[in-house]
């Protein structure tokens, strides 16, 4: 995709998901066949619900129909929530986080190292971890700056208590 292709979707777009009270996360146009494939991902701090996708995935549509962003021919849309494998790439992906278990590819001084640990807070800077403990040992705390790390995605726990659970 062109890169005025994707500002000019982004620019119409943008309000559309910014009016439903999410964030734009991705736009993706590519081919399947014949056809066009346009895929936006949204996102927001308490997750996206799939009523909340079809109902913009309706505004979007119409608003595109309107305009000529897709040019000619057919394309397909798709509006989604992001996947549980997305990376972590944004101040607010980390914030989204908190309290979950996530894997980080660090790099400092030429060297790599892999973490895996649980997101306890999140600042301007960086993450307060806490790193489970290996044989018995108790956890413990460790700070990485964003400029660290080099990759991160959340773990998926299949028995971590969620967040509503934990309130009531």
């Amino acid at each position: 995709m062109s890169t005025t292709q994707s500002e000019r979707l982004r620019g119409l777009l943008e309000p559309l998901v910014s009016a439903a009270e999410l964030d734009l996360e991705e736009i993706e146009v590519s081919r399947a066949g014949r056809r066009r494939m346009l895929r936006i991902t949204v996102d927001s701090d308490d997750g996206v619900e799939l009523d909340a996708c079809a109902e913009l995935s309706r505004a979007i549509s119409e608003k595109l129909d309107e305009t000529d962003a897709m040019g000619e021919g057919e394309y397909v849309l798709e509006v989604s929530s992001p996947g549980a494998d997305r990376p972590l790439t944004q101040h607010r992906h980390y914030v989204r986080a908190t309290g979950r278990l996530v894997k980080l590819q660090l790099h400092s001084d030429g060297a790599a190292e892999e973490l895996v640990a649980r997101i306890l807070t999140v600042d301007d800077e960086g993450l307060d971890l806490e790193v489970p403990g290996v044989k018995g040992r108790k956890p413990t705390a460790r700070r990485v700056a964003f400029d660290e790390i080099a990759k991160a995605r959340v773990e998926i726990e299949f028995n971590r208590k969620d967040k509503k659970e934990e309130e009531a």
